[in-house]
């Protein structure tokens, strides 16, 4: 099991600094993109996207006004952020396939427990979605082959 996306595990993370190409732009990490995602207009998207850190990204997603399907979207579209970032980055799916079977779980003590597990406690999401990519890319050859882009696993 593998219970901490830090130290030689933070390619896992959102936080995790590589170029993605998400929907027609480039982002810094799958953070940006993910926060990107929820603006529904271009200023709060612009306030998000010039982040310079994936940190901030975060921050500044959380104070803007998301879309108004983003809860009903928004594991689908981490879900195509994912998939995108280890499509894109194939010594990072080599990496991903490298982790075998072992259970994927987004740890941590901040308390986030939609997307991780803290306390023992928590559904996380990103840890089952990257397993969902895990397997996919093993399918479709070990990291080493171009894997469709789909919009849900």
């Amino acid at each position: 099991m593998i219970n901490s996306f830090r130290g030689e595990k933070r390619f896992l993370s959102n936080f995790y600094i590589c170029d993605i190409k998400f929907r027609g732009k480039k982002y810094p990490s799958s953070e940006h993109a993910y926060q990107c995602a929820k603006a529904d207009n271009e200023k709060d998207f612009k306030f998000v996207f010039e982040s310079s850190k994936p940190g901030e990204a975060k921050r500044r997603g959380a104070a803007i006004k998301a879309r108004s399907d983003w809860e009903h979207d928004k594991i689908d579209t981490m879900r195509e952020i994912v998939l995108a970032k280890f499509q894109q980055n194939e010594d990072l799916a080599i990496r991903l396939v490298d982790t075998g079977e072992q259970e994927l779980i987004e740890g941590n003590e901040w308390g986030d427990t939609f997307w991780g597990v803290c306390k023992g406690k928590g559904e996380n999401w990103l840890g089952k979605i990257l397993m969902e990519v895990r397997h996919l890319i093993k399918e479709n050859g070990g990291g080493k082959k171009k894997i469709p882009l789909i919009r849900t696993l």
